[in-house]
Parts: C-alpha cells; sequence; structure tokens
C-alpha cells in the first residue's frame, strides 16, 4: 500500500509555517501499514496542484491533501480538486452547514455567505464530516485509487484521520501488520550506540530491523517487523530490546514510545512525588514540555522562569554574593537556584537551569552554549555543566532534554 503526502499553501514554501502534518501523517499511516512513498508541498497555484496530483497517482494507491481549504481567495483546493476530476456541479454537505452554524453561533458572530460555502463541496466527492472546523474533508475515488482531501489546521487534519480517514483505509485495504518495540535512550549519539549495538544488529533476522530515530539530546531505537503477529515473535522482538537495554544501560530511559518527561511524570506519580522548576535559558521550555501531558498537575507544582538575577535572588533566595562572584551561569548558582525551588516552592524535587543560549553574551571562559543544570531534593543536589553550540534554538532544545535526563538519573539513584 503507497501512499503519497500533498501539502499545498504558499505559507509553507516561503518558511512561514513549519509541515508538521506531514510529519505526524507519516507516523500514524506507517503504524497501520501504509508506506509512504512520496511528500510534496506545492503552492496555490491551480497548475501546480493539477501537476501534483497527476504525478501522485503514477506512483500512489493513496493520495493525501492537507490545505487550501479555507473561505478567502486564496483557498483554491477545493474548485482545484473539482477541476482534477472533471466536476462542474458543486453541493451543500447538509452536515456540514449544521456545524458551520453551530460553531459561528457558539461564538456569537454573523455567519457570512462566504462561510455557508465551506460546506460546498464538488458532487462527485463523499464528504468526510468535520466536527472541529468549517470545512469538511472530501474524498474522491480514480478506479482503484483514493484521494483524500483535509483541511491544512493541524487538529482538524488530525481529528479527520483519527475519526474517519484511518479506519476507512483498514477498511477498504488488506494491509500488512507492523510490529514495533521501541527504546528511548539519551546521553549516547546515534553512531556511538551503532557501534555499542554492532554485534546485536549482525545477529538479526532478516525480518526484524532496527532503526536509529535521533534527535537534540535522545536516540530512539526502534525494532520493526512485518510478519503476522505471534507469542513466538513477540518474544523475539522483546529479547532483542533486552539485550539492547543490557548493552548500552547507561543511556536508556525506557523501552516504549515515550518521551522523557513522560517517563519521568509516570515515575513520580507512582511515588507520589512532585517537581518544581527554576528556568533561566530555557525561557519555560521545560515547564512546556512537561504541562502537555494530561495528568502532569499530580507531580508538578509549578516554577519561575528566573531570567533576570533579581528574581533569582527574590523568588529563590540565590545569594547576591554568590550571583557577585560567580556569575549567574555558574554551579553555585545554579545549585543555590534548584535548592531554594524545592524550598520555596514545596516540591520534593526541582530542576534548575542556567546558560547562555546565544548567540552573544558568551566570553573566553563561558562561551556561547554553556548550561549549568543542577537537580535537587530535600537533602541531596548535584550540578553538571554542558557546552553546546552556537544556535540558540538548538541550546534551548538541547539544554531542555539534558535536564530532564539528568533529572532521571537522579531519580534512579535515589530508589538505587
Amino acid at each position: 500500500m503507497q501512499a503519497e503526502l500533498i501539502t499545498i499553501g504558499d505559507e509553507i514554501l516561503i518558511g512561514q509555517i513549519v509541515d508538521t502534518n506531514s510529519a505526524w501523517m507519516a507516523v500514524v499511516l506507517n503504524e497501520i501499514g501504509v508506506k509512504v512513498k512520496q511528500i510534496s508541498s506545492v503552492s496555490d497555484d491551480e497548475a501546480h496542484i493539477l501537476a501534483a496530483l497527476a504525478d501522485a497517482e503514477t506512483r500512489a494507491d493513496l493520495v493525501l491533501i492537507t490545505g487550501g481549504l479555507g473561505p478567502t481567495k486564496d483557498d483554491i483546493t477545493k474548485k482545484t480538486l473539482a477541476k482534477y476530476f472533471d466536476c462542474d456541479e458543486f453541493v451543500t454537505h447538509d452536515e456540514s452547514l449544521k456545524v458551520v452554524e453551530q460553531i459561528f453561533a457558539k461564538y456569537n458572530r454573523p455567519l457570512l455567505e462566504v462561510n455557508r460555502q465551506q460546506a460546498l463541496v464538488p458532487k462527485v466527492c463523499t464528504p468526510i464530516l468535520n466536527q472541529v472546523g468549517t470545512a469538511p474533508g472530501m474524498l474522491f475515488r480514480k478506479g482503484t485509487k483514493l484521494f483524500i482531501s483535509m483541511p491544512g489546521v493541524p487538529h482538524e487534519m488530525k481529528h479527520l484521520m483519527t475519526a474517519s480517514v484511518l479506519p476507512l483505509i483498514k477498511q477498504q485495504y488488506q494491509l500488512p501488520a507492523i510490529y514495533h518495540q521501541t527504546i528511548l535512550t539519551a546521553g549516547l549519539g546515534e553512531s556511538f550506540l551503532a557501534e555499542k549495538l554492532t554485534a546485536i544488529e549482525e545477529r538479526l533476522p532478516a525480518y526484524i530491523k532496527l532503526a536509529y530515530l535521533p534527535k537534540l539530546g535522545s536516540v530512539r531505537l526502534r525494532l520493526s517487523t512485518t510478519l503476522e503477529a505471534s507469542p513466538v515473535l513477540m518474544a523475539e522482538l522483546d529479547a532483542f530490546a533486552d539485550e539492547i537495554m543490557a548493552t548500552v544501560p547507561e543511556a536508556c530511559i525506557t523501552k516504549g514510545d515515550l518521551p522523557i518527561e513522560k517517563v519521568i511524570l509516570d515515575k513520580m506519580a507512582q511515588k507520589g512525588l512532585t517537581l518544581s522548576l527554576a528556568e533561566s535559558c530555557t525561557g519555560g521550555e521545560i515547564a512546556h514540555q512537561i504541562t502537555q501531558h494530561a495528568g502532569s498537575s499530580k507531580v508538578f507544582v509549578g516554577g519561575g522562569v528566573t531570567y533576570s538575577n533579581s528574581l533569582k535572588s527574590k523568588l529563590l533566595g540565590v545569594k547576591q554574593q554568590t550571583l557577585e562572584s560567580f556569575g549567574a551561569v555558574s554551579e553555585e548558582t545554579v545549585l543555590e537556584m534548584a535548592e531554594g525551588a524545592v524550598q520555596n516552592f514545596g516540591s520534593d524535587y526541582a530542576v534548575a537551569v542556567s546558560g547562555i543560549a546565544g548567540p552573544d553574551g558568551g566570553s573566553e571562559e563561558k562561551p556561547v552554549g554553556t548550561v549549568w543544570i543542577a537537580v535537587a531534593n530535600k537533602h541531596q543536589a548535584k550540578a553538571k555543566r554542558f557546552t553546546f553550540g552556537k544556535h540558540r534554538i538548538q541550546n534551548i532544545e538541547r539544554a531542555t532534554m539534558a535536564a530532564f535526563t539528568f533529572l532521571f538519573h537522579f531519580l534512579k539513584e535515589q530508589e538505587d
């Protein structure tokens, strides 16, 4: 089963937004056994869209299209699809119109004719009800091929995919089963992991593949097979996963496809432990990663983005003498930040981060990318220096991942 993804919109091509839709769709399609053949981004231009559709038809069984379904003049996807499928007649999809009316009534906004036209669809398509937005999805058939158009708004696309499109694909096609066993690692780079796991990779049977999926500060190791599930096969996948974890125990966080902050939250929730944060150079990114998970309030009590030295002193109790003698980016300061968070925020554990994210502000002693991270509880505190690169956003992401990794190992030490 081959699929192609087409994203439509000038905003993608000029870099105004990042195409996160395709990445998410590729993941969920892979999970049900659909292989993505190609991903394309095209402009809001009729000729360009028509050419992309024709090319995709030659390569794929399933073509998923996102974007260009809004109410403004630059949203031309619907009319272009009608042209591609030789349809001159549009009809109102009554269920979609009801949703549009309900949305505008909910927010007490006037319903304009241009908004009503959102419920118009080419007569040859099968409408797919969008219960969280104003533009319905549209399904077109051409022989054995399916073309499905969805809104580009991520939460609307995900709703349509989850509620309608994925069930439809599974019903329409005989798909191979794909089974994964994932291990999350942190602290070792992809090449170092590959070197340590060479002997295991050489012993993997042809029907089990090992993939390395790196991000800043972490690597997911994914064992995959497309064979029909059996207790023996599942046991074999588990055995290889356990062997990998035993080979690189210093890097392994968990067996399972979970982000590290979720692993930490679950671990702390099980033990009734609480966590607070004292962030400086990460600017609240650590808190953001934590609070995106439902139930995080069971563990996370809050924290402070103590960017200035004065706030480090007022909120966290960092001594003025410490700041003057050692500076904000120092072991001494970050330890006092973490200890102050535990005491002042009333948590069992705390993480503190202070660094130079860049691109300026560094020195010979403390270059851009220097980050100090501390973890603490009521009895102990530890700090560690990290040296990242010169790119601000990457430094923030790396510091966030390093903070979670440091906390994970600190919690593990306390257990031991």
